[in-house]
Order: C-alpha cells, then sequence, then structure tokens
C-alpha cells in the first residue's frame, strides 16, 4: 500500500468503507496512522493541521476525525469544539504525547469519542476506532428515533388542536346563527387579535390560541333575548344592564375547561367590555387587572365595531373613529396595546377589507 508524504489528498474519500480524517503535523505519525487503518477497511484522508482538516471537512463527509492535540495554529482541543459544533455527527478521537487526567476528562467533555496516548498500541487505537464508530451509531440511531418521536408528538398535538378549534369555531357558528351581522365581525376580531398579539411577540401557539379564542368574545350573547339583542335602536338603561350579561353568560358557557384556548376565550369574552380606567363591566377592573388578551380584544373590538354598520347606527367614517378612540387611550384603552394598534394600522385596514 502507497501512502503519500507529501500533501494531503484532496478527492473525496471512497464510498465503500468508513471515512477517516486523520490531522497531525507530523508526517510520519500520519502515515503510521493511516496505513493501520487502512488496514482494518477503513479509506483515510491526511492533514497536516487543523486548518487543512477544516477545509476538507467542508468539502468531504466524514464519518470519523482522529486528531493530535498539539497542533501549529488551532490545536486539536480547538479543533474538536469547531468541529462538534459545524459537523455534529462526525465522532472524534484526540491523540496525544501527554498523559493528563485532566485533558483526558476535558476533551471527553467537550464530545470526543476516545482519547489515545502515544506511543498507542496498534490495537488499542483498532479498538478506540470501532468504539467511536459503534458510539457514533448508537448515537445517531438515537437521534432518528427521538426525532420520530418528536414528530409523532407533533402530528398528535396539532390533531387534537385541529379537534380543539373545530369545537371552539362550532361554538362561534351557534353564535352566529343568533346575529347573522356579526359574522364577519367575529372573524376580523379573530385576525386582527392575532395580528396585534404577534406585533406584541407573543408565541406561534399563543398567537394561534387568541385568533381562535377572540372570534369568542360575545359568544355569551347567545343568551341575550332576541328583542334586545336584534333591537333596531338606541337601548334603554335596563336593556343594556341585560346585554352587560354577555361577558358573565359567555365566561360561564366556557368555565372549567382546561384547554389553553379555551381558557384565554373565557378571559376574553368576561373581560373585553373592562377599561383601563376601572369603569367598564361586569367587574370594573383597571390597567394590569384586565387580561392582556381582553386589552387587546378591546381595541380591536371597538374599532371594527365602529367602522361597520349595525341595526342601531350606521358605519362611522374611520377618522372620527380613530379621533374617538385617541382620546380614550388611557381611560378605555391600555396606551401599551393602543399605540401599537394606531401604529400599525394597515395591517388592520387590509383584515377589515379582506373580511367582509
Amino acid at each position: 500500500m502507497h501512502i503519500s508524504m507529501s500533501s494531503p489528498p484532496t478527492s473525496p474519500p471512497s464510498d465503500t468503507s468508513p471515512r477517516i480524517l486523520v490531522a497531525d503535523d507530523e508526517p510520519h505519525i500520519r502515515e503510521l496512522l493511516a496505513r493501520c487503518l487502512e488496514n482494518e477497511g477503513y479509506t483515510c484522508s491526511l492533514a497536516p493541521d487543523a486548518k487543512q482538516a477544516l477545509q476538507l471537512l467542508e468539502e468531504h463527509d466524514f464519518t470519523l476525525l482522529i486528531s493530535d492535540i498539539n497542533m501549529p495554529g488551532l490545536t486539536g482541543m480547538e479543533l474538536l469544539e469547531v468541529v462538534r459544533e459545524r459537523y455534529p455527527d462526525v465522532a472524534v478521537i484526540l491523540v496525544t504525547g501527554v498523559d493528563d487526567r485532566k485533558t483526558a476528562i476535558r476533551a471527553l467533555q467537550l464530545g470526543a469519542f476516545g482519547y489515545v496516548i502515544k506511543p498507542f498500541d496498534l490495537n488499542e487505537l483498532a479498538i478506540n476506532v470501532a468504539n467511536a464508530f459503534e458510539r457514533r451509531r448508537l448515537t445517531l440511531l438515537s437521534q432518528a428515533n427521538q426525532e420520530r418521536l418528536e414528530e409523532e408528538v407533533r402530528k398528535r398535538t396539532e390533531e387534537i388542536r385541529m379537534r380543539e378549534e373545530e369545537v371552539a369555531l362550532r361554538l362561534v357558528a351557534a353564535a352566529e346563527y343568533r346575529d347573522t351581522e356579526t359574522g364577519a365581525h367575529i372573524r376580523r376580531i379573530g385576525l386582527c387579535s392575532a395580528a396585534l398579539a404577534e406585533i406584541l411577540g407573543w408565541s406561534a401557539r399563543d398567537v394561534d390560541d387568541l385568533k381562535v379564542s377572540a372570534m369568542m368574545h360575545d359568544i355569551g350573547k347567545i343568551g341575550v333575548p332576541d328583542n334586545i339583542l336584534l333591537k333596531p335602536g338606541p337601548l334603554t338603561t335596563e336593556e343594556f344592564d341585560v346585554i352587560k350579561q354577555h361577558t358573565i353568560i359567555g365566561a360561564s358557557i366556557l368555565e372549567n375547561s382546561t384547554i389553553p384556548m379555551l381558557m384565554m376565550a373565557r378571559e376574553i369574552a368576561l373581560s373585553h367590555h373592562e377599561r383601563w380606567d376601572g369603569q367598564g363591566y361586569p367587574h370594573g377592573l383597571a390597567g394590569e387587572s384586565i387580561p392582556l388578551s381582553a386589552r387587546i380584544v378591546a381595541v380591536v373590538d371597538v374599532y371594527d365595531a365602529l367602522v361597520h354598520h349595525r341595526v342601531y347606527r350606521p358605519a362611522v367614517p374611520e377618522e372620527e373613529v380613530l379621533e374617538l378612540m385617541e382620546g380614550e387611550r388611557g381611560l378605555h384603552f391600555a396606551p401599551e396595546i393602543f399605540d401599537l394598534f394606531f401604529d400599525n394600522l394597515p395591517t388592520f385596514r387590509q383584515i377589515r377589507q379582506a373580511v367582509v
């Protein structure tokens, strides 16, 4: 067998055997390691330092890296750290002329699969290589199984979530039968609330929950008599007191659920008519005692209700609506929520135009 002593090979290793990259600044050590490993049936490429080793790792696929610790430039220990970060599937064995317990422990802590001391016994080297390949195989198998399990959990979670959403949307559909004019309003509230939550930096899961739960903000209106709910004109004080009960009714419908989306829907149904100054209903909550989800829905609900036609009044021009709402900043509306809504009006106008 002929092994070049001049420069490291740059052609890709053979696909017929495990591929090993040997990095050592001493040519005779590189040759000895290569000869030993190729006699065991492995294919080797050689590098005189960490820089060329990284170049070869970039260009070709390797199963194992065997590296000297003391090399010019990056040390073998530093090379190990880079390889573990960039090429986590590559097993690494470190070779050193110094029998140092602390160094060996440090190497293993950094992710080395083996640690061989010069002058090494060739059988010991072969055993370390075989062990490294087996450990790598088991590690990759474990990762594959973990990924498969995570994918199964993800799919199962998604199926459960879809069922939860279907139940929630059917509740919304039931409420829409009571007042056909609010169907598009309900959908816009969900989309606008989700958009505002995303601007606030909520997680994707929480944004999705809010998109559905916000649509249930008026679910309690299913318990309001038609002669009041559909009255084509101003309500009396007594009638408005009945309307106010939709918050309590909605919370009762959604009570005692352990599903996060429905738990959020309950707090929205109960509190979306509370005011920042404490003058809202049903409980007169103020400031941050009002759930954040309800503070979000409060802003988009008022905007959407005012700019659209209702049985008891015509739509209000947006310019007037915004002026009115700005006057309620810090009174009806949480200042931070209102400011984010106002600063991102094009997003909400787009939803308004798309859902009619």
